[in-house]
């Protein structure tokens, strides 16, 4: 198979499809790989090392696009890259389409066969794709959180440890999932006050075992959010409902209740945000504030530590890029069902239920599109 790396355009995005070392592993196995150049230049990835591990490169996206009968990428293609997709071609990529129809809209219209990292599923139920990028950003999410309280960056000027004599910040996480549970590690060892609240107990129980005094559990309900809320002098919203779109928990007028100079990090932004307030910003342009509140509602935040989440994606995502490589795209889907479970729009079809009903399109479940 001949597979296209093109060099992401998003915003601030310097991460990449694949890194040399997965070049070689595809190169390896007989298949071909077409980078463009300068892929990955901005994180040590040089045109050099690509060619050395047996890639190809090409001068433009259109020319990755062209040839290539599979594009790996990293987040969802722009507009640009969406016009140029064909009929037939895979996309292996994150997705996040519950939040995004006109990007639903066109890679249906596109005939392109669309598998999203963020819904492949493991036997247990776990995300193997989106856990990397999610333990990123729940890490990034505290590192946020702590600058943006800085004062002149917006905040009201609290150091999260706090220092002897002083309370320290404290940091309310809603969601006890991957990203919360990276967000409770490190605001914990920063020495912050931590809340996390979730409906799942038993995740709390774990949490609770693993951290003891220096961690509350609440379990989720409008009250007890309302209530961690105005104690709150961070919040990380880390809500996650695979596939679909984020429900918003925090109500604008909940927001309009908490600390000024208090921050927010919304880093379920990517799926629509599980804060009323939350609309999706830049690297360029990362923050607002709303009553007050300082918002960080970045959608692509493991971008800032491009290198790192580039070798963290390529451990999670090559062995189903070298599967789909190596089998093509309707057995590799049939013989296993954790990759099935990604296929998100096959040609000009709504594979996954839950972006059917964001947009209110025809669900054609997976097993029909492959016979």
């Amino acid at each position: 198979m001949r597979i296209g790396v093109p060099r992401e355009i998003k915003d601030q995005e310097y991460r990449v499809g694949l890194t040399p070392a997965s070049v070689r592993e595809l190169v390896s196995r007989g298949h071909q790989v077409v980078v463009q150049a300068g892929a990955g230049a901005a994180i040590g990835l040089t045109d050099h090392s690509y060619k050395l591990a047996g890639a190809q490169l090409a001068g433009d996206a259109e020319e990755v696009f062209a040839s290539a009968e599979m594009i790996v990428k990293v987040k969802e293609p722009q507009p640009s890259e969406r016009a140029l997709l064909k009929p037939g071609q895979i996309l292996y990529a994150y997705l996040h389409l519950a939040a995004d129809r006109e990007q639903t809209s066109e890679l249906v219209k596109s005939g392109a066969v669309c598998i999203a990292y963020e819904t492949v599923t493991a036997p247990d139920g776990s995300l193997p794709l989106l856990a990397p990028m999610s333990e990123v950003a729940g890490r990034m999410s505290v590192q946020v959180a702590a600058a943006y309280l800085e004062k002149p960056r917006g905040g009201m000027g609290v150091l999260l440890g706090g220092v002897p004599g002083v309370a320290p910040g404290h940091v309310v996480v809603i969601g006890a999932g991957v990203v919360g549970a990276n967000a409770i590690q490190m605001a914990v060892g920063m020495g912050a006050r931590v809340t996390v609240l979730d409906r799942n107990v038993d995740r709390l129980r774990h949490l609770g075992l693993v951290y003891g005094n220096r961690l509350v559990t609440l379990y989720s309900s409008a009250d007890a959010i309302e209530r961690a809320l105005l104690a709150a002098d961070a919040v990380i919203g880390a809500v996650l409902v695979p596939g679909a779109e984020a429900p918003r928990l925090v109500t604008r007028a909940m927001v309009a209740r908490m600390k000024g100079g208090s921050v927010v990090v919304d880093v379920a932004i990517d799926q629509g945000g599980c804060f009323e307030t939350s609309r999706p910003t830049s690297h360029s342009d990362p923050t607002y504030v709303v009553d007050g509140v300082l918002h960080y509602c970045v959608t692509n935040m493991p971008a800032a530590v491009a290198r790192t989440s580039t070798f963290a994606l390529n451990n999670a995502t090559i062995g189903y890029a070298m599967a789909l490589a190596d089998k093509g795209w309707s057995r590799a889907l049939k013989e296993d069902p954790c990759l099935r479970a990604g296929l998100n729009i096959c040609q000009g079809n709504v594979t996954y239920a839950a972006v059917a009903s964001s947009h209110g399109c025809t669900y054609v479940p997976t097993e029909r599109v492959l016979g």
